[in-house]
């Protein structure tokens, strides 16, 4: 199950085939003040650098191959489940920002946690829009203080959110919520009740993240198989 929320409450809730058709979230055109190479930044980690093997006294790689069929053989510690809900992968201990602070606090904020977004929510807990650093300019990137400078330093994350915002519920299958993603050109979407409650938060690096980890989300191509009788 999908909603939509704005400062003016629920707008509208149903199925993802019926998101699609809601006009405010097709595949949203912001207006992006600074296009930097770091604009797409979500919760991701670094990436590791491996050295280069240094003679003699590096591990065959045929042992390293052996030693991870052995753990593999050994199972997993913890008992396999699959993970197909919202609930199964989403975040819970998230940042989220209130509508009348400062996009320059607001920025700092996702910069110190490196996080991409973040839901934009009353005092009340109530998702109204989301927040994301791509359509912020950090103030030291603009010109020289001026009329403008001030202006833009003004600027609340009310002004600055995308909303009507969609959400989704916890208990949305993976694959349904994948697809709103790209369709709607967003990096994840909050996690509410339907009441706009916030719940948590379910983005695209969560989804890879479930992918690459064990247990494993299954991924098929092709044809859905047969349902058998």
């Amino acid at each position: 199950m999908f909603f939509v929320f704005g400062p003016g409450g629920q707008m509208f809730r149903g199925s993802a085939d019926q998101l699609a058709q809601v006009g405010p979230v097709r595949r949203l055109q912001r207006t992006r003040s600074v296009q930097m190479q770091s604009a797409n930044i979500e919760e991701t980690s670094p990436v590791p650098v491996f050295p280069p093997p240094q003679g003699p006294a590096t591990r065959p790689l045929a042992q390293d191959a052996v030693a991870a069929y052995n753990q593999t053989a050994q199972g997993p510690q913890e008992r396999r489940q699959p993970l197909t809900h919202v609930r199964d992968v989403m975040s819970r201990n998230m940042l989220t920002i209130p509508p009348d602070m400062p996009i320059g606090e607001a920025w700092q904020r996702l910069a110190e946690r490196n996080l991409g977004q973040a839901p934009v929510i009353t005092p009340q807990g109530q998702v109204v829009g989301l927040l994301l650093r791509v359509d912020m300019a950090p103030l030291e990137l603009l010109p020289a203080p001026d009329t403008l400078h001030q202006a833009l330093a003004q600027r609340t994350a009310a002004e600055v959110m995308v909303s009507p915002v969609p959400t989704v519920d916890s208990g949305t299958e993976l694959r349904r919520v994948a697809r709103v993603l790209i369709d709607a050109d967003l990096p994840g979407l909050p996690v509410t009740d339907a009441a706009g409650q916030l719940e948590g938060f379910v983005s695209r690096t969560d989804i890879l993240r479930a992918v690459a980890t064990d247990p494993p989300l299954d991924l098929w191509s092709g044809p859905r198989p047969a349902q058998r009788i």
